[in-house]
C-alpha cells in the first residue's frame, strides 16, 4: 500500500475533466482510471493488446486486470492471459461509501449521505466463487483495495423514489483504507481470524469476522475448495470445519 502514489493517481484523474458521451455514460469510469494510474503510473503499460484481448495493465511480464464485479465475464481473458503470464485481478471494494443521487431531469445532486455498511475483503468471495475453477492456478493472484469512495447514482429506478433498480453513474475515490493481497495459497489464511475455535461452524466465522452468514458460508466454501479448511463432521444441521493448511516454519 502506497498512500503517496494513491493520492497522486487520485489527483491526476479526479482533477481532470472526464470525457462524457452522455448522462450516465463515461468512456472510462473514474475509479477504474485512477486504479490503473495507481498500480501502473507509466501510461505506456495501459490498455496493451495481447492476442485477441486488451490488458488493463501489462508490465512486459505480468498482466493486471481491474474488475468491478461480474468475474464470470473475465473467464475468456483469464484463459488467454494465464497461458502466457501471471495475472493479478484487482477488485476494488468500498470501505466507507457516501451516496449522491443525480436527478437526470434537473441535473441536481442530492446531499452526500454515508452508507451504514462498511466493506471488507470478505466481500470478494462471492466474486471468487464465479471463477472458482481458476483459483488453484498458481499464476492467478488478487489485490482487494479497500477504498473510501463517493458513489453517484441516477434517479432512474423503478421504485416510487426512483432508487431501487437505479444505475450507478460513477465512483470517485476519496482515500485508500487498506489493501488485501493474495499472491499464494497461504495468503488465504488471513481470512481465518485467530480467535476462531479449533473446530468451528459457519456461524462462528460469521460472528468472529463480523460478516453475514451468507458471506461466511461462501468464504468457507472457497477455503474448503482450496484445502485451506476441511469439514470434520456436523453439529446438528451445521457443518463443522477446521483449518487444514498451516504456514511452514
Amino acid at each position: 500500500m502506497n498512500q503517496k502514489r494513491f493520492e497522486a493517481a487520485k489527483n491526476k484523474i479526479v482533477g481532470m475533466p472526464r470525457e462524457r458521451e452522455g448522462i450516465g455514460t463515461l468512456k472510462e469510469k473514474t475509479l477504474h482510471a485512477m486504479l490503473k494510474n495507481y498500480y501502473a503510473p507509466d501510461e505506456k503499460m495501459h490498455e496493451v493488446p495481447i492476442g485477441n484481448y486488451v490488458a488493463d495493465i501489462f508490465t512486459g511480464n505480468a498482466v493486471y486486470e481491474i474488475q468491478n464485479g461480474n468475474f464470470y465475464k473475465i473467464r475468456a481473458k483469464l484463459d488467454a492471459f494465464l497461458a502466457e503470464y501471471p495475472v493479478t485481478v484487482i477488485y476494488p471494494i468500498p470501505h466507507y461509501k457516501w451516496l449522491i443521487w443525480i436527478d437526470e431531469g434537473t441535473g441536481e445532486f442530492s446531499p452526500r449521505r454515508k452508507s451504514p455498511l462498511t466493506g471488507s475483503a470478505y466481500g470478494a468471495f462471492a466474486e471468487l466463487y464465479r471463477i472458482k475453477n481458476y483459483l488453484k492456478n498458481e499464476r492467478l493472484h488478487f489485490i482487494f483495495p479497500l477504498i473510501d469512495m463517493e458513489e453517484y447514482r441516477l434517479l432512474n429506478g423503478w421504485s416510487k423514489d426512483r432508487k431501487k433498480g437505479s444505475c450507478r453513474y460513477d465512483r470517485i475515490p476519496v482515500a485508500l483504507f487498506d489493501e488485501v493481497v493474495i499472491e499464494k495459497r497461504e495468503d488465504y489464511l488471513q481470512f481465518l481470524p485467530e480467535t476462531l475455535p479449533e473446530v468451528f461452524t459457519v456461524k462462528d466465522l460469521s460472528q468472529t469476522a463480523k460478516i453475514s452468514l451468507k458471506a461466511a458460508g461462501i468464504t468457507l466454501h472457497i477455503l474448503t475448495y482450496l484445502d485451506i479448511t476441511e469439514r470434520t463432521g456436523k453439529l446438528g444441521r451445521a457443518y463443522l470445519y477446521r483449518q487444514k493448511l498451516f504456514l511452514k516454519g
